[in-house]
């Protein structure tokens, strides 16, 4: 089944996910900061970790949006980092943030489709993709991108919600996010259909085993899976 933000439209997932972060732009660092409770910090810390002692000469951000992994890629002291996402407001957001930190030499933001990166083969070292990967609109496509655009043996580290397993973690968990974060991403963004969005694609992504192995479909090897916060979120690697 296939899960859009705006459920009337007539456009592409890909068309109507731009469009939710366009709308959701200004307000979503605030919105992931407090949605939440800051943990999310602790989350791409652990994706950098994933990373430490590899060398890395060129990253790769994938689905960047305001890029705060990309910013947080930089204590891993890469050559370059580049951080593609399809929302210009996103984007924009993300551009103030790299210049305020000084680091619009290491830290370039462009436009680009996840489906359709417009790099070379073999042109990155890593590549690191957070809470974006449940929005592809062909998640094997995208897949299949980030295995051209890898150097062999280079490392994928993807974070994406999962859904908890433990009693009563997943019923809060379940009415957390199917009932306050909507509400509370109304309140804030004024875009009603964002953070049902969120309820929605989280328990349609194929996570765990299902999403392992549609990664080696795309030719990824030595693959893991790793629950984290009692399973609301994975973390998944591999290499090519």
């Amino acid at each position: 089944m296939k899960v859009t933000p705006y459920e009337h439209s007539s456009e592409t997932k890909k068309k109507q996910v731009e469009q939710m972060f366009d709308n959701i732009s200004g307000n979503y660092d605030f919105l992931n900061r407090s949605l939440s409770f800051g943990i999310d910090v602790l989350w791409r810390k652990k994706m950098m970790r994933e990373l430490k002692g590899i060398e890395i000469n060129k990253l790769l951000d994938i689905a960047t949006g305001t890029a705060d992994v990309a910013i947080a890629a930089r204590k891993l002291k890469p050559g370059s980092i580049i951080g593609v996402d399809i929302s210009e407001g996103m984007l924009a957001v993300g551009r103030v943030k790299v210049a305020k930190k000084g680091l619009n030499e290491l830290i370039q933001l462009q436009r680009g489709d996840s489906e359709n990166l417009p790099f070379e083969d073999n042109s990155f070292d890593a590549i690191t993709v957070a809470f974006g990967v449940r929005n592809f609109e062909h998640l094997s496509k995208g897949l299949d991108e980030m295995q051209r655009v890898l150097k062999p043996g280079g490392k994928v580290v993807i974070l994406e919600f999962s859904r908890p397993r433990i009693f009563p973690i997943r019923q809060l968990y379940d009415f957390y996010f199917r009932y306050f974060c909507p509400w509370w991403g109304k309140v804030v963004s004024k875009d009603n259909a964002a953070y049902r969005y969120l309820y929605e694609s989280v328990s349609a992504f194929p996570e765990g085993d299902q999403f392992l192995s549609i990664a080696e479909k795309s030719g990824f090897k030595q693959l893991n899976a790793q629950r984290v916060t009692f399973g609301i979120v994975s973390l998944y690697t591999g290499i090519k």
